[in-house]
This record gives C-alpha cells, structure tokens and sequence, in this order.
C-alpha cells in the first residue's frame, strides 16, 4: 500500500499545506486543484501516480488546509498564488516536474510555465482551460458582469457560485450516474468555503480572473515553441469548461493527446479508472 504523506511548509510567510507521495528521487508530478476544491480532490489519484513518480498536491492559499489569510492580510491573485506554488516547489527541491492542472490550477500552472518554460516537462489538462473557446457562457456569463463592473447586484448573483446547492451542481452536471460521486465531496468543499472571510477570498479570484485571459496568447506560443507533451483528459459534458477548449489545445501543443470521457467538470469523482488508464501511459511515454 502506498503511503501518503500530509505536511506543511512556511512560504512567504504563509503555511501551505502538501500531499506528498512516491519514491522521493521519481519523477515528480505536481497536482494542481480547482475551485471550490483542495488536494481533496486528488486523494485517489495520488496512491495510484506514487506508484511509479513522486506526487506533490498542495492546497493554494485560501484553500483545504492551507493558511487562509482575510483579504485585508492578502492580496489573492492568481499571479500571487502562482508565486506561492513556485516557492513551495523550490523549499522541496523542485525544479523539474510534470503538471496535472484543473480548472483554476491551470491560470497558476501557466504560470508556472512561463516563468520557467524549461522546468515543466509534460502536462495533463483536465478541464483546465486554456481557449476562449472553452467558456460555457451560461456559467460564465455572471462572471463577465462581475469583471465589468462590481456592484450589490453583479456580487449577489456571483455569490450563488458560493452556495451548497451550486457546489453540489458542480460535482454533478454531466455525470451519467450520479451515485458515483460521493457527498464528501460538496459537503466538504462548501463546509471550507463557509469559513468566516472566505467568501471575500472567493470573491477577489473571481473578479482577478479576467486577468488570465490575456496570457493565453503567451500560453499558446509556449506549447508551440517547447513542444511539451500534452494530455487534455476531459470531461465531455463539462457546462464550465466546453469541449471545444480541450480540442483548441490541437491546435498550438506538438501531438497533443485529447481524450473526452463521458462525465463533468470533477471527471475523477466518476470515472477515475478510465482516466488514470489514460494518464498512467501519457506519463510513461512523456517521462520516459
């Protein structure tokens, strides 16, 4: 059995918590959550990467068991967050890695990208956007009034994104058999997103957003000038993140790999077999 290890790191004067497993001189693989999720989110996916690579899941700031500092103590943008990822990976010796990013893992792992293009040695998108094309605009629509002007109004319809009942949603649109995913999973996150302050934590990464749609030019130039390899491991049914984002990758990525699977936006809640039988052999051709 593989052991997991649970730990914590000081980190520009915050306490970051990490999911660590693997042989500690494997290829590593870092994981990086989406909202309103935590490592949480990759406690299966963990034992079965360990087996072969060591695996890293750290919590952002603001989320799971990381520190969450109010607004008035941090300035939460996902440039800030990217920072506090790179320096968590250099106090673990981290300067080459492979990256499982999701949903808003994927604005920090491009950023991870850019700052240091050479360090990221393949990448395995699920539901973690990187097109315009990819936006649901029934979903994103809230989003985009907020980024044009945040009022009593464009915040109160924002907010509903915080409730129990569209956290559920999340965890279930597009599953063909619900009974698949476990409750831990919404009672969980939407327990984390009530803590007192963390509303206004949530409401800084949505309106700061709109920030990571400027480096998709960057993004796409990066994956055609580094060749890196490229799995976009999709959740065809996803009313977040479309389809049609996890296809734009064919379009800049060297050969990329595009799988879409029957399920959400949380594709590892119902079917993480057929997806850790996709990413098991992306792995092993990329870090071979």
């Amino acid at each position: 059995m593989t052991t997991v290890h649970y730990r914590y790191a000081a980190v520009g004067g915050q306490k970051l918590f990490y999911r660590e497993a693997g042989p500690p001189d494997g290829p590593v693989v870092v994981l990086l959550h989406g909202f309103p999720s935590s490592s949480f989110m990759f406690r299966n996916l963990v034992p079965i990467l360990a087996e072969r690579y060591r695996v890293i899941a750290p919590d952002h700031l603001g989320f799971g068991c990381s520190d969450a500092p109010s607004v008035d103590e941090f300035e939460y943008t996902f440039d800030a967050l990217a920072e506090l990822t790179a320096g968590l990976l250099d106090v673990l010796g981290v300067s080459r890695f492979a990256m499982y990013v999701q949903d808003y893992g994927a604005p920090l792992g491009w950023r991870l990208a850019l700052r240091d293009p050479a360090a990221v040695t393949a990448i395995i998108s699920q539901n973690g956007n990187a097109y315009e094309v990819g936006f649901a605009e029934d979903f994103w629509r809230p989003v985009r009034a907020y980024w044009a002007e945040q009022n009593a109004e464009t915040e109160a319809a924002l907010r509903q994104a915080l409730t129990l009942d569209v956290t559920r949603w999340q965890y279930l649109h597009g599953v063909p058999d619900e009974t698949l995913v476990s409750p831990d999973t919404w009672l969980h996150d939407f327990a984390l997103l009530s803590r007192p302050g963390n509303d206004l934590v949530q409401l800084r990464l949505f309106a700061d957003y709109a920030n990571n749609l400027p480096l998709y030019p960057k993004v796409h130039a990066y994956l055609r000038e580094s060749r890196v390899p490229l799995l976009a491991v999709w959740g065809r049914n996803d009313e977040i993140f479309l389809p049609d984002g996890a296809l734009a990758f064919a379009d800049d990525a060297h050969d990329a790999d595009i799988c879409l699977l029957n399920g959400g936006h949380f594709l590892l809640e119902s079917r993480p077999d057929i997806a850790s039988s996709i990413i098991l052999p992306f792995l092993g051709r990329a870090l071979s």
